[in-house]
């Protein structure tokens, strides 16, 4: 079984695979004061859980956007299963062409997602991601990554709102009835979620627009299945869409899950 890992700002996503398929997938809270132990603690309690001995595990794969953890997680999995995790980054072949001005600064969050989209879709396409940020990314027709939106996620939009105001209280974030909110809480839900949707919508088409190409468009992203239902354009959601790319990351650059245990990772 191979272990794919999206180390996010907020979340920090575990996944099992066999071969493509996804196992199963937990949650954790990324916590930078954490201990490799304690990741390692936390690693064991979720394949526990599912039922799984840490002997099945023969490879894994780490895509991080919060460096200071980086080294942790990988340490705890070297504790937890005696494997070297690869790291998304430069060195590992990912088979995407990025065409940006420093293609060194994208997050491996984007690349995992591009390279996942890649191997469910035809491009052009457009990933968008909706987590503590909310990211879009266009891959053109010759399946180049040509750029991309980076904007305030939702729940960090509803988070700034209500700390910086004094009558406005947190929410839950569901979709409302009707865009005219009759009272307080329906009134935020409606500018946050159909904003959300609309700023998609919007985005979307001017991306059509300046490209003359219609886009197949991906979601994922923790609230990712909340906008998209909001949305006008037909997107599709793929919740382990990250998970999916780092696996294929993984297959790009090992022969086989065997070797993992004795190979060293690429940084």
């Amino acid at each position: 079984m191979l272990l794919a890992i999206d180390i996010g700002n907020t979340n920090t996503v575990l996944g099992g695979y066999e071969g493509r398929k996804a196992i199963f997938t937990e949650r954790i809270s990324t916590d930078t004061s954490k201990t490799s132990l304690e990741y390692a603690i936390l690693f064991k309690t979720a394949l526990d859980l599912h039922g799984v001995d840490v002997s099945m595990i023969d490879g894994a794969i780490i895509g991080s956007v919060v460096p200071p953890l980086t080294y942790i997680v990988r340490t705890a999995l070297k504790k937890v299963c005696g494997v070297q995790a690869y790291v998304v980054g430069p060195g590992l072949k990912t088979g995407l062409n990025i065409r940006m001005d420093d293609p060194t600064s994208i997050g491996a969050d984007l690349i995992a997602g591009a390279v996942g989209a890649l191997a469910k879709f035809d491009p052009p396409l457009m990933v968008i991601d909706m987590g503590t940020a909310t990211t879009m990314i266009v891959i053109d027709e010759t399946r180049s990554y040509v750029g991309g939106m980076i904007m305030t996620g939702l729940r960090l939009s509803l988070d700034a709102l209500v700390k910086e105001t004094s009558m406005l209280q947190g929410i839950s974030l569901e979709v409302p009835k009707k865009v005219i909110g009759k009272n307080t809480a329906d009134a935020m839900r409606s500018g946050l979620l159909y904003g959300n949707a609309a700023m998609i919508d919007g985005l979307i088409d001017r991306v059509e627009a300046e490209t003359g190409t219609q886009l197949q468009v991906v979601a994922t992203g923790g609230l990712a299945g909340t906008v998209i239902g909001a949305c006008t354009h037909d997107i599709t959601l793929v919740r382990t869409l990250v998970l999916d790319g780092l696996v294929e990351i993984y297959h790009k650059n090992t022969k086989s899950g065997a070797d993992a245990k004795s190979a060293g990772a690429l940084v």
